[in-house]
């Protein structure tokens, strides 16, 4: 478990070939509810990964627990070696080869981040060759729900260039870090002093976030096309 109601899973495609994908893509897994309605979820790819994936080698996600969930009903019942029908990679929430910003500003709550996670090799590459600056701003209600805050953490004490600032609604680690917040990613977005000639902004995680952080960056004067979003919806 990454948090008290949220697991992290891997998988592997069992037909031999391999499942690679660009970070930012998601999978999309088909299944029946309890009344045999078929449904389906999409869940972004966490996987860090420094080359492309060969057969055998395993993706990972991380799920949230809804009480009562259909697809919380799937992911609990699954035991190590159990299978699931997915299909993908899907998804253009991917940082874009034409880009030439100076700055990513990637915002995210709960199983949000999993595709920040994803990126982290290629922004190491970013950082290298074109000297960009990075701000990972990511909500969370406690410092148990900072899902891989130990990944982002580490990756921002070796790489100068990228800042994480975890912004915690409801209570705060025991030694916080200059960077920590307290409150919503919404109220400290403004801190960035967004710039519509230097920036990209990624959203994703809550709607609610979503809305109002978009309306952060557009007040601030960064185009549609320079803010890119993806929204999260817990569902039964």
């Amino acid at each position: 478990m990454l948090a008290p109601s949220v697991g992290h899973y891997v998988f592997v495609r069992d037909d031999g070939l391999p499942l690679d994908y660009i970070p930012g893509q998601c999978i999309q897994v088909q299944f029946s509810t309890a009344d045999g309605a078929p449904s389906k979820r999409s869940y972004s790819l966490a996987t860090m990964r420094d080359h492309a994936l060969g057969p055998g080698e395993g993706v990972e996600i991380a799920v949230s627990y809804v009480p009562g969930g259909a697809a919380t009903a799937l992911f609990e019942g699954l035991d190590i070696g159990s299978q699931l029908d997915a299909s993908g990679p899907y998804g253009r929430f991917c940082l874009m080869p034409g880009d030439h910003n100076r700055r990513y500003l990637l915002i995210g709550t709960g199983t949000g981040v999993t595709p920040y996670r994803a990126m982290l090799p290629q922004l190491e590459q970013l950082i290298a060759e074109r000297g960009v600056e990075v701000v990972l701003m990511f909500g969370a209600r406690t410092p148990q729900e900072l899902l891989y805050g130990e990944d982002f953490r580490t990756f921002a004490d070796a790489h100068p260039q990228f800042r994480f600032i975890p912004c915690f609604s409801r209570e705060l680690p025991a030694d916080p870090h200059d960077d920590v917040r307290h409150g919503y990613v919404q109220q400290f977005l403004s801190e960035l002093a967004p710039n519509a000639d230097t920036d990209i902004a990624y959203l994703c995680g809550n709607p609610n976030m979503v809305d109002a952080c978009f309306e952060v960056l557009k007040e601030a004067g960064l185009p549609i096309p320079q803010i890119r979003r993806e929204k999260y919806v817990s569902s039964k």
